[in-house]
């Protein structure tokens, strides 16, 4: 039986080898040597932040939501999408897809709130399930509607976009086997390894404490 400093001692020592563990977690992201660009993609919810040090921080590039939905505004997209543009930091926008919205009209919302700018990175569409919405379309009217959407959205833009789908989406639908866009995959850590094809993108942690931003970002790198 250990005594009761003994177990102090040991409970001390583990709490603080999970404190120093979870400090190293959130200023970890993936080698530069390796992974050479390296950015941020953000949202009203990711607090205030001052681009030209988060750019001195190690951020190229930035994506900032612009569109949730069909009706969905992201408010400080405006904001980020100027402030990128005066920091020299590479900007591209997101539209956050809904599950319960018609994709042309989730398009159509995107189109409106960014304008076309040929020195800006591909659009990104996000997947993802939402609590929110329970809706789960059929695989082949889900398929159509976002076929529909890319083209309205590249008609717009002028580029492929960029589809960024999280392990679940991929599990249920195989959006990459249907489109042969680049993936943007994400998985805190470790580098994604589902969908058809490698990965263009990677969210490689979504708890990152870096100068420049109020609190955790979502950190991304580009493959060579």
């Amino acid at each position: 039986m250990w005594g009761l400093g003994r177990f102090v001692l040991f409970a001390a020592a583990l709490a603080l080898s999970g404190v120093a563990a979870w400090r190293m977690a959130i200023r970890w992201h993936p080698p530069v040597e390796r992974y050479p660009s390296q950015g941020v993609d953000v949202s009203e919810a990711t607090g205030a932040i001052e681009w030209p040090v988060l750019k001195g921080a190690g951020a190229e590039f930035g994506y900032a939501v612009a569109t949730v939905g069909a009706t969905a505004r992201d408010r400080a997209f405006q904001s980020h999408w100027a402030a990128m543009a005066a920091a020299g930091v590479r900007r591209g926008a997101i539209h956050v897809f809904s599950f319960c919205q018609p994709p042309a009209a989730q398009a159509d919302a995107f189109n409106t709130v960014v304008p076309r700018d040929d020195t800006a990175l591909p659009a990104a569409i996000a997947f993802a399930f939402d609590e929110g919405c329970a809706d789960r379309p059929d695989r082949g009217h889900l398929i159509d509607g976002v076929k529909d959407m890319i083209e309205r959205i590249e008609s717009h833009t002028g580029k492929p976009v960029l589809l960024q789908v999280t392990k679940s989406v991929e599990k249920e639908y195989h959006l990459t086997e249907s489109f042969h866009r680049s993936l943007w995959a994400t998985g805190n850590f470790l580098s994604p390894t589902y969908g058809a094809r490698g990965w263009r993108m990677w969210r490689a942690s979504d708890i990152r404490r870096v100068d420049g931003v109020e609190g955790p970002v979502n950190w991304d790198v580009a493959a060579k």
